[in-house]
């Protein structure tokens, strides 16, 4: 079992930005594929990002792309996403997640049911 926190949500204004940190316990990261999803009120959860194993391969949603950066740090078992440039439309709560890296992870990489662990969320609200 994987057990995933998130923390550094908050409120910002637009423009602003925030870092949030996905930290593991239970087993180390370094075998999941870590990804970051959102959920908006009165909408479905959305895929927002991705980075593979090594860290070296990452995948984001258009509308985020150029604004957050994914990362990963296995040796403190945590996984960040920074977000710059944020705009009223990212207000969100933020969940991380983990899956196992298998042989169709680049097909899947939005793919909801392929994760394997979720964390609670944590709520990032941008004024205008």
């Amino acid at each position: 079992q994987v057990q995933l926190v998130e923390s550094g949500g908050g409120l910002v204004q637009a423009g602003g930005s925030l870092r949030l940190s996905c930290t593991a316990s239970g087993r180390t990261i370094t075998n999941y594929a870590m990804g970051w999803f959102r959920q908006a009120p009165g909408k479905e959860r959305e895929f927002v990002a991705v980075i593979n194993l090594s860290g070296q391969y990452t995948n984001y949603r258009d509308s985020v792309e150029g604004r957050f950066t994914i990362s990963r740090d296995n040796a403190k078992n945590t996984a960040y996403l920074q977000m710059d440039n944020l705009k009223p439309e990212d207000t969100a709560v933020y969940y991380c997640a983990a899956r196992i890296h298998t042989g169709n992870f680049y097909s899947t990489l939005a793919v909801e049911e392929k994760y394997n662990y979720w964390g609670q969320g944590t709520q990032v609200t941008v004024s205008s």
